[in-house]
């Protein structure tokens, strides 16, 4: 008998509850300072590494959880109702990095980076330039093939994790005449000659998660480190994208589920005309909507996490939940700052920066249009 989407097994209850009590109790004292200063604190990140959080997925051999894609997703759900900028974090690290090496990496290229990526290593996805952002894949940084390996020259912008990340999957192309065919994926350590991490990004929203951009200059990388195969890139990277938007998903119901639980609880306390404002039809109305509207964000994210888990067809339910549920994200955000009114406007309430964290749903991962053409493709078909 099957059973409803959001009904958690025993295990996936007990995972949601313990993140949720760490993200509450060890992030939430945080979360103004690290937006403030737009760096996070690498005692968080350590306990990330501690808790798993940052090998949800990689197998107990090489000292990761040897959990499920859909515990990923609660994860980044949960982190994301406290502060979106740790969730992603989580979810750059699990669902796109963890997610292409377990499914395109060697034998010997798990050993080396698995047990490393589960203990203390950030990772960071590098496949964005200046020129290629929903043409993904007119890239200019060129991999020229030397001796037993490459050399890689070009710019990267607007990686997610660059500042703290010891490792990058960085996207290159090395036959400009093939086309996409010719992009491959390389693994690319910080300390690699040739190669570094350039300027951070002051961003509108989640600020603490640094996003910056990277220069490779003539940075040689040997063949061992090509993830995949040579001209493999696109394949990679289209595979670990779709995945990763329902992640992101994920991200955005968090946002909006902690969003909606202020605004309850300032309507269960703020009083006007004698009682509070909860009593009010007006604002019982509001919160109904907000809550309905969260509801269906989440089944259409959990729908598309358990067809992936399930081995089944997911490309458009993944384009419909990231799509979606970013719409509601912000929508929720804006609503709860009008529910709090005055107080909601300021940086002494956690909305304001909700709303401010939502604004990227739309952009990252692929825009909301990309997201829509690829629905209509499906539809079409």
């Amino acid at each position: 008998m099957s059973s409803p989407l959001t009904l958690l097994s025993e295990d996936e209850r007990m995972f949601q509850q313990s993140i949720r009590q760490f993200a509450r109790e060890q992030i939430g004292p945080h979360v103004r300072e690290m937006d403030e200063t737009a760096h996070f604190r690498p005692a968080i990140l350590k306990q990330f590494f501690e808790l798993g959080l940052m090998a949800i997925e990689i197998p107990e051999e090489y000292g990761g959880q040897g959990g499920t894609f859909f515990q990923a997703v609660l994860a980044i759900e949960e982190l994301a109702a406290v502060d979106p900028a740790a969730a992603v974090i989580v979810d750059v690290q699990n669902t796109l990095v963890i997610n292409a090496l377990l499914r395109w990496a060697t034998d010997e290229q798990k050993r080396r980076y698995l047990p490393r990526l589960a203990a203390d290593t950030v990772a960071s996805y590098a496949l964005s330039e200046a020129g290629s952002g929903s043409d993904a894949f007119s890239l200019q940084t060129r991999g020229v093939e030397d001796g037993d390996g490459y050399r890689l020259t070009g710019r990267k912008l607007w990686i997610t994790n660059a500042a703290e990340s010891g490792l990058f999957l960085v996207f290159a192309t090395i036959d400009p005449a093939a086309g996409y065919r010719g992009i491959t994926c390389f693994l690319v350590e910080r300390d690699s000659p040739g190669f570094a991490v350039g300027r951070k990004e002051d961003k509108l929203g989640i600020r603490a998660s640094s996003t910056c951009e990277l220069i490779l200059d003539q940075c040689f990388v040997p063949k061992t480190n090509i993830l995949g195969a040579a001209g493999q890139g696109y394949k990679i990277a289209i595979e670990t994208l779709n995945e990763g938007r329902i992640a992101i998903g994920g991200q955005m119901i968090g946002l909006a589920r902690g969003a909606l639980d202020h605004a309850i609880a300032y309507a269960k306390q703020r009083k006007q005309f004698g009682q509070p404002i909860a009593t009010f039809q007006a604002v019982q109305l509001e919160l109904a909507e907000m809550a309905t509207e969260l509801e269906a964000a989440r089944l259409l994210v959990y729908n598309a996490a358990r067809l992936r888990e399930a081995g089944q067809p997911f490309l458009k339910q993944a384009a419909m939940a990231k799509y979606f549920s970013s719409v509601v994200a912000e929508t929720v955000a804006s609503r709860a700052i009008e529910v709090l009114g005055g107080v909601g406007f300021t940086k002494d309430y956690p909305v304001e920066k909700l709303f401010r964290d939502a604004k990227i749903g739309r952009i990252y991962e692929g825009t909301s249009t990309m997201q829509r053409l690829t629905i209509a493709k499906q539809i079409l078909a």
